[in-house]
């Protein structure tokens, strides 16, 4: 390309994007240059002004930065249900995308997102920044070079994401169909979704049980449970909530020749002597126990966690290196999502990916129904991401 920097602008200066542009303008990320920023709300705008430096252009919607601030790539951080038309409309301006998860609501938005990708010849990547996290990295390094032999089955209870009813009175739009589509699924959990299949591989069937305002008084899942099956035959229990207190973080995969257990930031690994599939049909004990080695693995490096993301994203723009998370892997990450909610809608064990224009029509009768549609258009920031936008069928997001 030529360049020493990528000028990047961001869209959305609520909680994570302003969080982004302190991480760049301290410094963090030596190959990115902040360009510009935009957000509908004039006190973000404000204070962009006050706290960003003078050279930073700011704009009162995304689609003026893209179109006038000269960028190389944009990163997105606006609510789930716009990520879609400002990633096409960056793309299609030639500008290179990074787009906060969800990439969005629906997998066919995802897919649309890709192809406009393709077509224009521009990067597309994912804020899955839990993958720098020297922990899971070290789960992944194991399990690529299938250290403990075949995976069996696997379970993550990811409980933590406490919430009070009173988190989910601070906007109108949240914990809604329109103006979120979705829970826990959609707004806490899409890091550990993403990460159950770079672990784990993607499932291809699911059963699920979603319970719509279970803990709270809302209109989407605050209590999920999904069994899900692998193509190799192994299962796994996926189980996210904001209603236990004080919650719990466990994922466990079990092995052919051990397992691994993760909690706490730590990872214990227990090694069989020989592979459980031998031992099963080969030992004369029938209540035989195994003898086990215990250790515990050391996590793979640092944990840059967004920054990493970001400069990952400007050396592949800069010198071809690898992303941290592609668009395809939004895509994978999304398809489970969406498996998971039309299973719980439905009752019905399903092949993953679920047919888009059936979850399509069961999204569009959730929506229909929706708190925040009836209020007719309001403006809102989103929980990670934040910036303001119109809920409306018809609506421009910016």
């Amino acid at each position: 390309m030529g360049m020493s920097k990528i000028r990047l602008g961001i869209i959305g200066i609520g909680n994570m994007g302003s969080e982004h542009c302190r991480n760049i303008a301290g410094g963090k990320c030596p190959e990115i240059e902040l360009t510009a920023v935009a957000d509908l709300r004039e006190e973000r705008r404000e204070w962009a002004r006050k706290a960003l430096p003078e050279k930073v252009k700011i704009y009162p919607s995304g689609r003026d930065l893209i179109r006038e601030a000269g960028c190389d790539a944009v990163l997105i951080a606006v609510p789930h249900y716009f990520h879609e038309q400002l990633t096409i409309e960056a793309l299609s301006h030639g500008i290179h995308v990074l787009c906060e998860k969800p990439a969005a609501v629906e997998a066919d938005a995802a897919e649309r997102m890709i192809r406009c990708a393709a077509g224009s010849g521009k990067t597309l990547a994912l804020m899955f920044n839990q993958r720098t996290n020297g922990v899971y990295r070290a789960i992944r390094r194991m399990m690529e070079n299938k250290e403990l032999g075949a995976i069996k089955r696997m379970s993550w209870i990811i409980t933590d994401w406490y919430r009070t009813q009173k988190y989910y009175d601070s906007g109108s739009w949240r914990a809604t169909w329109a103006g979120e589509g979705g829970g826990v699924l959609l707004n806490q959990c899409p890091h550990q979704l993403d990460l159950l299949i770079w672990l784990c591989g993607m499932p291809v069937k699911v059963q699920a049980h979603c319970h719509d305002g279970k803990w709270h008084h809302i209109e989407v899942e605050d209590d999920v449970t999904a069994y899900l099956e692998f193509d190799n035959g192994a299962t796994g229990v996926f189980v996210a909530s904001t209603g236990d207190l004080p919650g719990t973080n466990r994922l466990e995969i079990d092995c052919e020749c051990g397992k691994l257990v993760c909690e706490n930031n730590q990872i214990r690994c227990y090694r069989l002597t020989e592979n459980e599939r031998v031992t099963c049909f080969h030992s004369d004990n029938p209540w035989y126990r195994a003898e086990v080695t215990e250790e515990e693995i050391q996590p793979d490096g640092d944990n840059p966690q967004h920054v990493g993301v970001l400069n990952a994203f400007a050396a592949h723009l800069l010198r071809g290196e690898k992303l941290i998370a592609d668009a395809e892997d939004g895509l994978r990450a999304l398809q489970l999502s969406n498996a998971i909610h039309y299973s719980g809608w439905t009752g019905e064990m399903i092949s993953v990916p679920v047919p888009g224009e059936k979850f399509h029509d069961l999204l569009e009768k959730k929506i229909a129904g929706s708190t925040t549609r009836k209020t007719g258009d309001i403006t809102y920031e989103s929980d990670h991401t934040g910036t303001g936008a119109k809920v409306g069928q018809n609506t421009e997001p910016q």
